[in-house]
């Protein structure tokens, strides 16, 4: 009666059906992957408790659905196309989140297809290169601290191609202008600097020779953030 439940209706004797106890190893197995993969990426990184808990159950899913396909074309056409899909609906990530969910459904595809020792072998050796990438600030750079942004509220009727830029340079190695654009139903302009500060004096007086410039109207200085859409 049991073995009549977990048969498939289309099932022939051409086709190869997957027994109860291999089923169970495998989607173990792909559950223990992903916590040791979700592991391994919160690893000094800001995450959300939606995401950790997908990325723990993804190899599973995707294991259970390579198991399901056994073969069949078709199907992995199918199967192929409702990824893309989610894929495509989602929200964009960093890169870091879309490396984590190709190595989870990577490790969930090598353990559906029965190997589940490489899959053991993948998430281990990937999973402590993440940690270990991560434990060293791989790829960061040593001096981000200096790297800023400057906002500068100046009136409508003042030329600001030339006014800031002697007093910016004082305190900065590299400038750019990066946007203008008005506010306040157009009687003000913010400009946008990107800069890279030399260290050679204080935000503080930079700040407070440019109030003399722009007179005494909002500025602010923050810490320069990457474009999303820059992976």
């Amino acid at each position: 009666m049991l073995a009549d439940i977990f048969k498939g209706l289309f099932d022939t004797d051409m086709t190869s059906v997957i027994s109860l106890s291999d089923f169970m190893i495998c989607i173990g197995s792909a559950l223990l992957i992903g916590l040791f993969l979700t592991f391994c990426y919160m690893y000094r990184t800001r995450y959300t408790k939606s995401f950790a808990a997908t990325l723990a159950l993804l190899p599973a899913v995707v294991c259970v659905v390579i198991m399901m396909v056994n073969g069949n074309v078709g199907a992995g056409v199918a199967v192929a196309g409702a990824f893309s899909l989610v894929r495509f609906r989602s929200v964009p990530g960093s890169a870091k989140e879309i490396g984590a969910i190709f190595l989870a459904m990577g490790t969930g595809l090598i353990v559906g297809m029965g190997y589940i020792g490489y899959g053991f072998l993948c998430a281990i050796v990937f999973g402590l290169v993440s940690v270990l990438y991560s434990r060293l600030n791989f790829g960061g750079k040593k001096n981000s601290v200096l790297y800023k942004t400057l906002h500068i509220t100046i009136p409508e009727d003042l030329d600001y191609e030339d006014v800031f830029e002697p007093i910016i340079k004082e305190y900065a190695s590299e400038c750019e202008l990066v946007n203008v654009k008005t506010t306040n139903m157009g009687s003000l302009f913010k400009l946008t600097y990107n800069l890279r500060l030399n260290g050679t004096g204080s935000e503080k007086e930079m700040i407070n020779k440019l109030r003399c410039r722009n007179g005494n109207l909002e500025i602010s200085i923050s810490k320069q953030e990457t474009t999303v859409s820059e992976l």
